[in-house]
This record gives structure tokens, sequence and C-alpha cells, in this order.
């Protein structure tokens, strides 16, 4: 696979020591990677702005003035696609990390397996963020990313779909659900969410990173954190 990856980070020392595990990574993989690297939040934003190209962005989160987490939350304005990884010596930002749908958290120093196991995970998302849906609407088709997709709720003989705009589709759940990977769980009849989306589990419901609040079926709880926990 051809992909393109950052290494953000203000330590040069870290970012040579990162750039070696990366193209030994990909070496081992066989991939071709096309690697760039910035000091600063601010120097990639402003290499960004004329080239939106990044699929992996391995970002240091003690930077400043800007730090890693503002640059991820700007990133996600427009872009939910990237795979970001949180590179850090600290474990206070991990509620952060949920907000950006950061794909993991590295503590520093960074070990070789553990990069490894991300860039893999990294790759298999790249790959899955191609997957679409093909939904007959009224007058109209729309083709879906599915890993925009957020939930999907049961209306009666309709699905809707929640992603960056709403469809409903006359099928059952189960129907949507075979379409779907094992990124998404299903609450009982009546609901399906997508586990990356998930930021907080409660013995009886699921907060999703928007704020949308799902109700937990009971008997979930356990299978829901387990999938979540399997998921990496």
């Amino acid at each position: 696979m051809n992909c393109t990856v950052a290494i953000c980070d203000d330590a040069a020392a870290d970012r040579d020591y990162l750039q070696t595990l990366v193209k030994r990574w990909a070496a081992d993989r066989g991939h071709r990677v096309e690697l760039t690297f910035y000091p600063s939040a601010e120097s990639f934003l402003f290499r960004y702005a004329e080239d939106k190209d990044v699929q992996i962005l391995l970002l240091d989160i003690e930077m400043g003035p800007m730090d890693g987490v503002s640059l991820a939350r700007t990133l996600r304005k427009e872009n939910d696609a990237m795979q970001i990884v949180f590179i850090t010596g600290y474990s206070d930002y991990i509620a952060d990390g949920y907000e950006v749908e950061a794909l993991h958290y590295l503590m520093k120093p960074v070990k070789e397996e553990k990069l490894f196991a991300v860039l893999d995970r990294a790759v298999e998302k790249l790959h899955s963020n191609q997957r679409t849906l093909l939904l007959e609407l009224p007058g109209e088709v729309v083709r879906l990313p599915v890993y925009q997709i957020r939930s999907a709720e049961v209306q009666g003989n309709y699905v809707t779909i929640h992603a960056k705009t709403d469809c409903t589709v006359k099928m059952t759940l189960s129907e949507l659900e075979a379409q779907l990977d094992d990124n998404f769980f299903r609450l009982g009849r009546s609901a399906l969410v997508n586990l990356g989306c998930v930021a907080r589990v409660s013995k009886t419901a699921v907060t999703l990173n928007d704020g949308t609040v799902l109700p937990l079926p009971r008997g979930a709880y356990e299978r829901i954190n387990r999938a979540i926990i399997q998921r990496g």
C-alpha cells in the first residue's frame, strides 16, 4: 500500500526516532510511505492548507503555543478520515483523544512493536474507510462512506442512519448490519453504534463524541465494553 505519514513533534530527536521506526515498519510490511516532518502544530497547518493528503499523523501533544490536541480539534472540523496517533509522555489526555477520535495513544519512549501494531491498525482503518454503502432514497441513490456512520436507529419499517447527513432508508436493521463490519455494535433490537464514535459507556447509556446519548439495553454493558477493548 502507498500511504502518506506525517510526524509532528517539536523535539528533533523524537522526530528522527519515529522516522526510523516508520521506515522500518514500511520495509517490513512492504508498504511505500511518503514521510513529512513538522516541528510545530502551526507548521503542519501551514502545509496542510495547501496539501491535505496526509493519511496518518503521529502527533506529539506537548507542544506550544498550539498543542497537539488543539491541532487535532482543528483538523477534525473538516477531516474525519485522517488516522491520528497521539505521542505523549503523559496519560492525562485520554478524554481529549475520544473527542477528536484519535486512533491510539503511544507513551514516550515509543516501543517499536507497539508503533508497528498501531500503524497496522491505521492501514486497516484506511482500507475500511474506502468502503461505501449505496442507499436508495426517494428520487436518488446516495453513496455513503461506512466510516462516516455514527449510529443507526429503527423507526417502523425504516432505518435512520446518522452520518454527516442523516439518511432514512426502507430496510431492516439486520440488513444494514450485514453490510457493516465489526466496528459496529448492535444495541438491542433498535439501534447500531459505531464503536469508534463512543465517548462514554454507563450501565444505562452510550454517549457518542458528538453528544448523542443512546439507551443501553439491560445486559449489554459488559458486551459493549468487551467489544471496545477488543477493537483496541
